[in-house]
């Protein structure tokens, strides 16, 4: 991989329209380097014969069986409402407009 120059530096800002000073072209030119160095040591080090994954552990989905079980009553769920009107529950407003 090659190095990035301060043009380089200065193009790209220049595209993205950031105003930047000969110093901070400066500096983000070494550090960028230091960033290209460091994905090119991370690409001499993944080979072919590495499988692609999308994680590292195998993931399996845990399912079971969609069984009804006990469910309580209209009537055991209205028990402790504050408020119902004897078929669903009776709340307030959320938007500050009364019902």
């Amino acid at each position: 991989m090659s190095e990035i120059s301060a043009e380089q530096v200065a193009h790209l800002a220049n595209l993205a329209r950031i105003a930047l000073t000969e110093d901070e072209i400066q500096h983000l030119t070494a550090e960028l380097g230091q960033i290209m160095q460091a994905v090119e040591q991370v690409s001499q080090v993944a080979t072919a014969d590495v499988v692609p994954t999308s994680h590292p552990i195998p993931l399996t989905n845990v399912f079971r069986e969609d069984v009804v079980g006990e469910t309580l009553t209209q009537q055991q769920a209205l028990a402790n409402a504050p408020e119902s009107d004897g078929s669903r529950f009776i709340v307030s407003a959320i938007l500050g407009e009364e019902q």
